[in-house]
């Protein structure tokens, strides 16, 4: 096989890698996920059509939380392996999965930053919302592009730092600063980070931007839902005192409304997300 190419970014500055995953998978791991993720459906089929999945191909979905590109990729006839690192996520997919009728499907914990597969094993490699929240990108990079085969594809979807979802990010960073040393999340939704992480082990990067639309029943509604199952949101709240919980809510209340598409009592909102396909040399 050929030797891998090293991704062009220099390794991140002195960060606790270990001790930020531990708590990323804690939150994660807190609430439920999947009330949000299974929401996002329609982002995982989009991504398959993008990627131009085949038949019998061998797809390896990563950070693949409830399955969403997992199980989008199975209904195509894929040889799917689904990984994330942490099982009570991989649990939903598996249940979902199985009501589908879906089989077939590998269920794996694993870390996007050490994935225990071997160079080029699989013809696709897939990530929705889910790579872009490791603390070390060019880890995650690295990986994606080793266990991909040359000629193979990498297909992402990655909120932007413009959209809605980024600027969530950006608010609750404001109440509780993230770790230094790592990459902000939406980052992974801009084109110069992508050609930083990917150029050199790839031979065609496309990206396009779409939306995802936020649907709930007011923004009292998904601030509710978010707060109690979205993880990082929830641990953000828990980690404030009375006051500050108050103003979070109603800076997040304030953002949704000026996000809202219709404000004619219902929530609509589109959140901005990149379309990464790349292809692996």
């Amino acid at each position: 096989m050929t030797p891998l190419p090293t991704t062009a970014v220099a390794p991140q500055a002195a960060a606790d890698f270990s001790a930020i995953k531990t708590r990323q998978k804690a939150a994660w791991a807190s609430g439920d996920y999947a009330v949000i993720g299974t929401t996002l459906q329609i982002v995982g089929e989009t991504l398959c059509e993008a990627a131009d999945l085949r038949a019998g191909e061998r797809v390896l979905d990563v950070a693949a939380g409830n399955g969403n590109a997992t199980l989008a990729a199975a209904r195509r006839w894929c040889e799917v392996t689904s990984t994330d690192y942490v099982p009570a996520l991989l649990e939903r997919a598996r249940e979902r999965a199985a009501a589908e009728r879906l089989h077939g499907i590998d269920f794996r914990e694993a870390d996007a930053e050490a994935l225990p597969f071997d160079d080029g094993s699989f013809d696709v490699v897939l990530s929705t919302f889910g790579c872009m929240f490791a603390p070390n990108a060019p880890r995650v990079a690295g990986e994606l592009l080793r266990v991909c085969r040359s000629g193979g594809r990498i297909a992402m979807a990655n909120w932007t730092p413009e959209s809605f979802i980024g600027q969530v990010f950006k608010l609750i960073g404001r109440y509780v600063p993230p770790p230094a040393g790592i990459t902000p999340p939406a980052q992974w939704g801009t084109r110069a980070l992508l050609s930083e992480l990917f150029e050199v082990g790839s031979s065609r990067i496309a990206t396009g931007k779409r939306h995802f639309v936020f649907r709930y029943r007011s923004p009292g509604h998904m601030l509710e839902i978010f707060r109690g199952y979205y993880g990082p949101v929830l641990k953000a709240f828990a980690a404030l005192d009375e006051d500050k919980q108050h103003a979070l809510a109603g800076e997040f209340v304030a953002l949704m409304e000026q996000f809202d598409a219709v404000r004619d009592g219902g929530l609509v909102i589109p959140s901005e997300y990149l379309e990464i396909v790349i292809t692996r040399r």
